[in-house]
């Protein structure tokens, strides 16, 4: 028996990056992962493929988490066809990065629809069921910016800076029904984003982290599934930092 055996399991964003290995790890520990995305549905495949070849279980699925009404029916569908749904992941986002002065009204409300709407979407929707099973998991990805502030990045820092907010309340309100709410903010970490920065680039963000390399997504989904697991069952409302002590 693994730590999360029978256990369901929904990822946001999860087609690359940070939210496959957050899928990858939580399938590893016996969950059933919900891979989801946007638009990206073949990259989810590969993912699940991943997934069920390395012994794990997992389907994928697409909705966008900015729109409430396809976040409630993809929830409904996949509570009555799974029973149940145990841990959330709000890891979807996007950035539109651009000094304030530069910044249009558009780019700021979509940063904001996906990064801080679709975290209290995805929320709302899982949270009568958890409810009602009085048990549940609700982690949501922040960012380092969040604390520190970016230049180039009001609108994503803002938004991830709103997560937690969100999160605290989100641990007051349902801790009395067995469920926690809990924030994972990493720093600088290695994706597919991050791949075409030049090594001059590279070197001056590695400078600014005492650790003195950057994150992977394992770090990441490392915290993420403790936080998923009974090892945490007294945990909620927390914030947990994965920057290499970048900010501490």
């Amino acid at each position: 028996m693994t730590p999360l055996t029978g256990q369901v399991a929904i990822v946001t964003g999860a087609s690359r990056g940070i939210g496959a290995a957050i899928a990858r790890d939580l399938a590893a520990a016996g969950a059933h992962v919900v891979v989801s995305c946007r638009t990206q549905r073949d990259k989810a495949e590969a993912v699940v493929a991943e997934i069920v070849t390395r012994g794990g279980s997992a389907e994928a699925t697409a909705f966008d988490v900015a729109i409430g009404t396809e976040v409630d029916a993809a929830v409904r569908e996949l509570v009555a066809r799974l029973g149940k749904v145990d841990i959330l992941v709000n890891n979807a986002g996007v950035s539109a990065d651009a000094l304030i002065l530069r910044t249009s009204e558009d780019q700021w409300q979509r940063v904001l629809d996906v990064n801080l709407k679709g975290v209290f979407n995805c929320t709302k929707s899982v949270a009568r069921p958890m409810m009602r099973a009085r048990v549940g998991r609700i982690i949501n990805l922040s960012s380092v910016v969040a604390l520190t502030g970016n230049a180039g990045q009001a609108a994503y820092a803002a938004a991830k800076a709103g997560i937690i907010g969100f999160t605290k309340s989100t641990a007051r309100e349902l801790a009395s029904r067995g469920i926690t709410a809990n924030v994972v903010a990493p720093g600088f970490i290695e994706t597919d984003m991050t791949e075409d920065l030049d090594a001059s680039a590279r070197d001056m963000y590695r400078a600014m982290i005492p650790l003195g390399r950057l994150g992977r997504g394992e770090d990441v989904a490392a915290a993420v599934t403790f936080l998923a697991g009974a090892g945490a069952s007294y945990i909620t409302g927390q914030v947990i930092h994965i920057n290499g002590g970048m900010y501490v």
